[in-house]
């Protein structure tokens, strides 16, 4: 399943410690622009450790050591003239529980491009603009156009979560990091965050982690099994949960661990 285009993120090589253990092994994957892209595996696998290789996040940590290579519109984001505040514009995050700044609904919106421009006076009709588009992609216009001023963590849970998802568009990335972006939320909410999922393929490359099969199953375009910091398998949602390749990726999903 390989793919080379530059808007992807493709990885050679990549091995990842925690100290001196081992988390991630010669990791290569190619992951499609344009798709969602689940990564799946029982709990401590490597799903999240490889999520935060993308916008190298990990590197919080002093015991946190990588090798290998990962190229994100087309350059590797390890070279040493890569700026991690750009990157990290061009690679969003989104975590498993809605982390709203604890401001209202608009300077939430906001907060990334004043960040990303200081010193810079921003217009606030550029503002006001950036704010109705990006509530308008993930469906929130409608209900808070009234309530900008709102103080964000007020909102229900599933608003908070689109907000947050809101908040990185007006930084223009090309790829969407979700860290089990549906684990607090309800049946509802869950089912209004895989439709702005949709709504957003094709102009974003989405990858989420998730636990949950039917969701993988119903809300991905490819999946990637993994098992104790390995790719076992990735190709096409259905030909992974039909036709798996790897005897250890029908276990899986078959339930017999994990």
């Amino acid at each position: 399943m390989s793919d080379t285009t530059p808007n992807g993120i493709h990885t050679r090589g990549l091995n990842l410690w925690y100290g001196k253990f081992l988390a991630l092994k010669n990791v290569d994957v190619d992951i499609k622009h344009g798709l969602i892209t689940s990564l799946i595996g029982p709990s401590g696998c490597g799903k999240t450790t490889l999520l935060r290789c993308f916008n190298r996040i990990n590197e919080r940590f002093s015991y946190v050591r990588t090798e290998g290579k990962i190229e994100i519109l087309g350059k590797n984001i390890y070279d040493p003239d890569v700026s991690l505040l750009e990157l990290r514009k061009s690679v969003g995050m989104v975590f498993q529980r809605p982390n709203p700044l604890p401001i209202s609904v608009y300077e939430n919106i906001v907060f990334g491009l004043r960040v990303h421009t200081p010193g810079l006076r921003l217009k606030k009709s550029l503002l006001d603009e950036a704010v109705e588009q990006a509530l308008t992609e993930v469906r929130l216009w409608k209900d808070l156009k009234n309530r900008l001023k709102t103080r964000a963590t007020s909102l229900q849970l599933e608003q908070q979560q689109k907000l947050c998802i809101a908040r990185l568009l007006p930084l223009k990335p090309r790829i969407i990091l979700m860290d089990e972006p549906c684990s607090s939320l309800d049946v509802e909410g869950t089912r209004a965050i895989e439709e702005l999922m949709f709504n957003l393929r094709g102009n974003y490359t989405i990858v989420i982690v998730t636990h949950n099969m039917a969701q993988a199953r119903r809300a991905s375009d490819e999946c990637i099994f993994m098992l104790l910091g390995e790719v076992k398998e990735h190709t096409r949602t259905e030909e992974l949960f039909l036709n798996p390749q790897n005897p250890k990726t029908a276990e899986y999903i078959e339930g017999r661990y994990g």
